[in-house]
């Protein structure tokens, strides 16, 4: 966590040790990777790519409750989370967005957009039923992401 008394120091040497997910996030997403400050996660509804990333710092709910450097990590790992996906994707358009209203944990949707696609233009958001992703196909699917970041 930051230093209140100074706040551009890094963040405790253990902090990694001590994240403790989401149970939400753990439950509707597959993990593809640790990239850096954030664990990267695919959402579990093959209707939309979709990737989540979260902070791996514990107690943190809003962006500026990070250090100064986590900001920058975090900005830095979200536009190449969504260069990689728009790319694996060939997506119209790529939604980035940070609300927690319902899971607290600050984490980052990222998801690719197409006109035609379920509820497009709206929210993916409590829309339909999820469809799960297949084994292969998510593992696939997350194998080109990482190829791309």
């Amino acid at each position: 966590m930051q230093n209140k008394a100074n706040p551009l120091c890094l963040p405790e040497e253990n902090a990694l040790a001590t994240f403790t997910l989401d149970d939400r996030l753990e439950r509707d997403g597959i993990p593809i990777a640790s990239i850096g400050l954030c664990q990267m996660r695919l959402m579990n509804d093959r209707r939309w790519p979709w990737l989540v990333l979260i902070p791996q710092r514990e107690g943190i709910s809003e962006i500026f409750d990070l250090t100064p450097l986590d900001q920058t990590m975090l900005t830095f790992e979200t536009t190449t989370a969504a260069t990689a996906l728009k790319k694996v994707t060939g997506a119209e358009k790529i939604n980035i967005g940070a609300l927690g209203n319902i899971v607290r944990q600050l984490h980052v949707h990222i998801i690719a957009r197409n006109d035609g696609d379920p509820n497009w233009p709206g929210p993916v958001w409590g829309f339909g039923k999820s469809e799960p992703w297949d084994e292969k196909e998510h593992q696939a699917f997350a194998a080109r992401i990482l190829e791309n970041l």
